[in-house]
């Protein structure tokens, strides 16, 4: 059982999520004023599932607020079609999206399989150099100073570093790291992997390289 949040200024949409996650266990509490979202106690979601347009505050300024404040996947729910409105979502710390209209299945298998990435059992710690990950926790930091990666930047590195000096196609991280069938095109893979680059840059190293043609490779 999982505790998520939806946001949506349709109560219809914000009772059908809460309905058909209902039918998994999880318990569901929901926003319809996206500007009252700010002042709760966002630590306690185990995902958060939001939609895009809303009036007094849309969903990229809301997403762009809280992200610090949520260790949880984030999934857009978006009526835009356009690959640059999911990649802009994923810029400010979006971990995946939801095409509107969607089937309640296909909510529920990609929620599903978000949990079930986040549930992972890990034991033990990786080190290279000055990056420690530490699996337990999912945390990433850098000579001792913990990196704010979002959990699908998190479970980009973690996959990366799982195959030390392996050159990965975007399609495989995507498979790979996240677990999960997504929406996501190759930009949107680009774009995660590019915010976690520059927070690590920011941090002082710069392990990911870019194999121009064939994709990524963690060079410890």
């Amino acid at each position: 059982m999982a505790r998520i949040l939806a946001i949506d200024d349709e109560r219809a949409i914000t009772d059908l999520l809460a309905r058909a996650l209902a039918r998994d266990g999880h318990v569901v509490d929901v926003e319809n004023d996206p500007t009252s979202v700010p002042g709760r106690d966002l630590s306690r979601y185990d995902l958060v599932l939001c939609d895009v347009m809303m009036p007094g505050m849309d969903g990229f300024e809301l997403v762009g607020r809280i992200r610090e404040l949520v260790d949880a996947p984030i999934v857009f729910l978006t009526a835009r079609v356009a690959e640059e409105d999911a990649v802009r979502g994923l810029a400010l710390g979006a971990d995946d999206y939801l095409r509107k209209p969607f089937g309640v299945a296909e909510l529920r298998a990609k929620v599903a399989a978000h949990l079930r990435r986040e549930g992972r059992t890990h034991t033990h710690v990786l080190a290279l150099g000055d990056v420690r990950f530490d699996l337990g926790g999912r945390a990433l930091s850098v000579a001792g100073r913990p990196v704010a990666l979002t959990p699908t930047e998190y479970a980009i590195c973690e996959f990366l570093v799982r195959h030390d000096g392996q050159v990965l196609s975007r399609d495989q991280i995507r498979d790979g790291a996240f677990g999960w069938a997504s929406d996501a095109g190759d930009d949107a893979v680009s774009m995660h992997v590019s915010n976690a680059r520059a927070k690590l840059h920011a941090a002082g190293v710069d392990p990911i390289e870019t194999v121009r043609g064939m994709g990524y490779r963690w060079s410890s």
